[in-house]
């Protein structure tokens, strides 16, 4: 186990990485950007709080959470110190293993601040360190760590109800000072499970109301830190704690990646200044534009073999007939939030993920809209509508399964037409949308200095992507995936 000692040469030394911070006290030097800090408060039954201190959530070079912690007889030194997103250095402190609950990092240990540290503001911004990381967890994740007062996750969702309004009412919450106003109850739909109710207390429903009240368009995606999973009246449900942040929309990456999925029309809306002569990249060109270039809008043919289908997730939305947004179920209609049509006409629309390759890389291209019904020859609600009369019942409430015509396409390949958005040069995840199956292709020659095939792309994760479920050629993996509700 590595010692929390410095250098004892003298010379120079980087600073000590969290994973390799040991029990006890280190007089090693630590550099991180702070993220969030909160009071610590112990609750007294039948009495005031008790202020316990300040903690901290910490990110250092290497990515690596830690929590911190500043006791109350030293708060007023350091606290005025504290700043969300800079950078210090700590140097001589006490690392402690004795929280058992309630976890907000992977880190297990807490890096206390002592009588003899010395913190330090770095004033230039060091890029290499993370502005931010999230443990987004999904609901069978919560399910199974219900009460047990363990590790605090993170969730993101679309809102359903605010405080019991549907959004398309633009609800006006409470700004009362009393206790009604100290907590916001929202119905979050998950992307692999079911609505779930998430109580928002304190600070973090003043941040919720703050924010949502700010937004010009009523705000569909939302975020919380670190939430308590507990079963009420025998349902699962999220409480914020005192550790909570919450984020909308267009705030973080997970959000507005959240956002893409559940509103993928706005992706296929071509608007004729962007439009340019698409060249042929490969998909590692494409990756190096995004890394290179200023965020923009800008189109490339890319010639791929199709390796594999998501199976296990859903391969079409509803989309409003005039704009192609995924629309939103009002009491009684289908709301659309781009057009501002209350009563909107639906139509199904392709959204399907496929692992494809080329002679140098993996991906995940998204199958959009025009996209699909050239890959596949026919519409999306041809496809419904052929599965419902076979399987008797009304299309709009079976589970239609994965056509089998993609399954089909596996072991194809074809010129795609991908559109790069704004949205790729903020994601840590490289997921193209392809907008237009332009031709059936073959593979260029192989470079035989070019990587081999299947290296992953330095800035994917390939192995996956949004939207949960398994493969189509892992049927066991599938049924165990199954989403909930």
């Amino acid at each position: 186990m590595a010692k929390n000692t410095a250098n004892l040469s003298g010379e120079a030394s980087s600073p000590l990485l969290f994973r390799h911070v040991s029990p006890g006290p280190g007089d090693s030097t630590l550099q991180f950007r702070l993220l969030h800090f909160w009071e610590a408060r112990k609750n007294v039954k039948g009495g005031p709080d008790i202020l316990l201190g300040i903690e901290m959530l910490m990110i250092d070079s290497e990515g690596t959470v830690a929590q911190g912690f500043i006791g109350l007889n030293r708060r007023n030194q350091y606290e005025k110190e504290l700043k969300c997103g800079m950078i210090y250095t700590l140097t001589n402190y006490y690392a402690s293993n004795t929280k058992v609950m309630y976890h907000v990092a992977d880190q297990r240990l807490v890096i206390c601040i002592s009588h003899a540290s010395e913190l330090r503001k770095v004033e230039e911004d060091i890029e290499a360190i993370l502005t931010e990381r999230f443990r987004i967890h999904s609901f069978a994740d919560f399910e199974a760590n219900c009460d047990l007062r363990g590790d605090l996750h993170d969730v993101v969702g679309h809102l359903k109800l605010v405080d019991g309004h549907p959004l398309h009412q633009r609800p006006v919450l409470c700004t009362k000072d009393d206790s009604a106003s100290r907590k916001v109850m929202v119905h979050l739909q998950l992307k692999d499970g079911p609505v779930i109710n998430v109580y928002l207390w304190d600070e973090a429903a003043e941040n919720f109301r703050v924010k949502f009240d700010a937004c010009a368009d009523t705000p569909t995606v939302l975020l919380v830190t670190t939430v308590n999973p507990k079963r009420l009246g025998g349902k699962l449900c999220l409480s914020s704690m005192s550790s909570s942040r919450v984020f909308l929309d267009e705030e973080v990456d997970p959000t507005k990646e959240y956002l893409t999925w559940l509103n993928p029309g706005a992706t296929s809306s071509v608007n004729p200044v962007e439009v340019v002569k698409a060249e042929t990249l490969t998909i590692s060109e494409i990756a190096a534009f995004i890394k290179r270039e200023p965020a923009k809008v800008a189109y490339f043919d890319c010639i791929a073999t199709i390796d594999d289908v998501k199976h296990g997730t859903e391969w079409y939305y509803i989309a409003c007939k005039d704009c192609q947004t995924k629309l939103n179920c009002g009491p009684t209609t289908l709301l659309c939030p781009k057009c501002g049509n209350e009563n909107a006409t639906a139509v199904a629309n392709y959204w399907v993920e496929m692992s494809v390759y080329d002679n140098e890389e993996q991906c995940t291209f998204i199958i959009l809209g025009d996209a699909g019904k050239e890959l596949t020859g026919r519409k999306a609600t041809e496809l419904i509508d052929t599965y419902a009369e076979k399987n008797g019942g009304d299309g709009a409430e079976l589970e239609v399964p994965l056509p089998q015509c993609f399954i089909d396409a596996i072991g194809h390949t074809k010129k795609f037409r991908i559109k790069v958005s704004p949205y790729n040069f903020t994601s840590t995840r490289l997921s193209l949308t392809a907008t237009k199956i332009v031709s059936s292709a073959v593979l260029p020659s192989k470079n035989p200095l070019n990587t081999p095939a299947g290296t992953e792309v330095e800035i994917s994760d390939v192995a996956t992507s949004s939207g949960g479920g398994t493969s189509a050629t892992d049927e066991k993996n599938a049924k165990r995936t199954k989403r909930s509700g």
